[in-house]
């Protein structure tokens, strides 16, 4: 399936036309349908993956997972994950079985904080997008 199929197919599901689509992300008349012959630039790639809330590796037929987190998704884990950890590093009684926390340990709950906020919102993001089917 072609990247312009796989957008008909994904604004089928959200109820709206392909023109509709293009109006809503400013795009000029007809230039989606224009990308089955030629490639599009990544930024309008991001812009029709962000809409969708899917990745551009999905969209770019690199992944056949619609439910795997775009860009903007990744870097909001990634904001949530040091918010997180800012504050466990502020608080000076924070141990890791019994021992304070050095920056291995820290790095190491920031990695297992990523996978498992990255998990869920994955998850999250699949039940939604189903339940708008």
């Amino acid at each position: 399936m072609n990247i312009y199929q796989k957008i008909k197919d994904l604004a089928a599901s959200k109820n709206i036309s392909i023109a509709e689509l293009e109006r809503k992300l400013d795009l000029s008349n007809g230039s989606l349908y224009k990308w089955t012959k030629t490639s599009p630039s990544i930024d309008k790639v991001k812009l029709v993956a962000n809409f969708f809330e899917v990745s551009t590796d999905y969209l770019l037929g690199l992944s056949n997972d619609r439910y795997s987190l775009s860009d903007k998704e990744k870097a909001d884990v990634g904001f949530r994950v040091e918010n997180i950890l800012n504050g466990i590093e502020t608080d000076d009684k924070v141990s890791f079985f019994g021992e304070p926390m050095d920056d291995e340990d820290k790095a190491a709950i920031k990695a297992a904080l990523q996978t498992a906020v990255a998990i869920n919102k994955e998850h999250a993001k699949k039940k939604r997008l189903n339940q708008n089917k």
